[in-house]
């Protein structure tokens, strides 16, 4: 079976360690982890593409180089029925959930992530999984201390992580890997109950 990921965020070296491009950050981990080729520009698919396997199946890493509003264009040509979307593995940053936490979820709306609502809107399908992990600060309690405004959700969606959120982000990461490697052996369903 042939897995479709695609880490979301923004190109450029400007948006490179901010929180939008989550996705992509967690993307790379999962490439240096699983010894998977190096990136390399696909026109076609307006994406850096990587590609390696996952026990039997073939794997398929992109990451669009269009802006996030636009990442359905680098989908499209991959996904081109129901079964195809099902195989599709999306991961981006969610403002809902607290800094170093993550949720799976199949067939959900998009939560008003622009990636998201793109991709849904392309593929015409919200029937494929999403991996959403958590950028927004959190009581020591760990409630949420979520940002909110349009300018100040926006200007801390494209802003830096700092250090310590840096370290945050490079340790969930392997707990995202896991919760991946689970979906391709066991399905999303045993991911989601096993790390939601």
């Amino acid at each position: 079976m042939n897995y479709i990921i695609v880490g979301l965020g923004n190109p450029g070296e400007e948006y490179k360690n901010t929180r939008h491009n989550t996705g992509r950050v967690m993307l790379e981990h999962f490439r240096k982890k699983n010894g998977f080729s190096d990136w390399a520009s696909d026109k076609k698919l307006k994406a850096l593409v990587s590609a390696g396997k996952i026990g039997k199946g073939k794997v398929i890493l992109v990451l669009p180089e269009i802006f996030m509003n636009n990442s359905g264009k680098s989908v499209a040509s991959l996904v081109k029925n129901k079964k195809d979307a099902e195989r599709l593995i999306v991961i981006y940053d969610d403002i809902d959930l607290p800094l170093g936490t993550f949720k799976i979820s199949f067939n959900r709306g998009s939560g008003g992530h622009k990636g998201i609502e793109s991709i849904v809107k392309t593929l015409k399908t919200r029937e494929f999984v999403r991996v959403r992990v958590g950028i927004s600060p959190a009581t020591p309690s760990g409630r949420l201390k979520k940002p909110s405004g349009e300018k100040v959700v926006h200007d801390f969606i494209i802003g830096n992580f700092k250090e310590k959120e840096g370290e945050v982000m490079k340790k969930l990461s392997k707990k995202v890997i896991e919760a991946i490697e689970m979906i391709f052996s066991a399905g999303h369903e045993k991911a989601m109950s096993e790390f939601n």
